[in-house]
């Protein structure tokens, strides 16, 4: 018998060989005398019975299922193996591990938007993260109808509700539709929320949820990038007066260019001041009756109803009475 009872034996193990599969289901004709349960890091295994759930084991190790697992089980407690026979039943191994899944939109989302009868289109891009926590309602709404079930199915499940959860966080409290990024955190949080509650009926918790892109069509976006260059142009005279300053500041042929535009710029200053000048020069000879604006003698012989030196009332003599300036 001895000779025998290692050939009936069996293996039961899920080696895992996919980093994708969520539950993977070992199916065998029957389970042998002798056999060993095999329960490695981040698995949790469940026996079933006639599709009943018979007993969840979750500590990692390598365990004589007769010893070990049959007088822990629901109705199974009390079984013999025989010489020749077995247990009919399966063994469902679950990942316990975490999960990260990137999504993205499958077609555009018109956003409402003002302005705009269509709405905005928009997609958008990131990651979630899921893992599962309940490991009846799983085998109640999937794993009872499935060999196996991976992330891929999972994203699918997400992506297909997506859209009106996009819509409703984005337009919650009027998020503006140009500057979604700005609002990122907050609407993934919202998004995250709401997909728990949804995942959860079959045993699968969203345990984040973020958005990393949104785009926006061509046309839109070269509006933005337009907006956002005009507005930049009231800033250009004080870049530029920067700009200018760490050039002088730090010297070379920058800074020697950056010195010769200054004295260029100093130079048209004083030349307007000068003209504005003579301007107010000109204002005030008209004002005291010389034509052309002269305050002073220009050179035609008359003399000065006023001191140029003082401003005295000189009466047509050729010293001032007042300080003997010549006239």
């Amino acid at each position: 018998m001895g000779l025998f009872s290692g050939q009936m034996a069996n293996m039961v193990e899920w080696q895992e060989y996919r980093d994708d599969v969520i539950f993977w289901k070992w199916k065998n004709d029957e389970i042998k005398k002798g056999s060993r349960l095999v329960i490695r890091p981040g698995q949790d295994a469940i026996f079933m019975y006639n599709g009943k759930v018979e007993g969840v084991f979750r500590d990692e190790g390598s365990f004589d299922i007769e010893s070990d697992i049959i007088p822990f089980l629901s109705t199974l407690k009390g079984f013999k193996f025989g010489f020749n026979s077995g247990i009919r039943a399966e063994v469902l191994f679950i990942n316990t591990k975490e999960f990260t899944v990137k999504w993205g939109t499958k077609n555009a989302v018109n956003l409402p938007a003002p302005g705009l009868p269509g709405g905005l289109p928009i997609r958008a891009f990131g990651i979630f993260t899921c893992r599962v926590t309940d490991h009846m309602a799983l085998i109640d709404k999937v794993a009872g109808i499935k060999e196996q079930y991976t992330v891929e199915d999972v994203k699918e499940r997400v992506v297909a509700g997506l859209d009106p959860l996009l819509m409703k966080w984005i337009s919650r409290e009027g998020k503006d539709m140009f500057n979604l990024q700005a609002n990122a955190y907050e609407i993934g949080q919202g998004i995250c929320t709401d997909l728990d509650v949804e995942m959860q009926k079959l045993g699968i918790a969203i345990t984040g949820f973020s958005i990393q892109s949104v785009s926006y069509p061509e046309e839109v976006q070269k509006m933005i990038t337009k907006v956002a260059s005009q507005s930049m142009v009231g800033d250009m005279g004080r870049y530029q007066q920067m700009a200018m300053t760490d050039a002088m500041a730090k010297g070379g042929a920058g800074g020697r260019m950056a010195v010769d535009m200054a004295g260029m710029q100093m130079g048209m200053m004083m030349g307007r001041q000068m003209a504005d000048q003579m301007g107010q020069m000109n204002q005030v000879g008209q004002m005291n009756g010389q034509p052309g604006g002269q305050t002073a003698g220009t050179g035609n012989g008359q003399k000065p109803n006023f001191c140029p030196n003082c401003g005295t009332k000189t009466g047509g003599a050729n010293f001032c009475p007042n300080c003997g300036q010549k006239l």
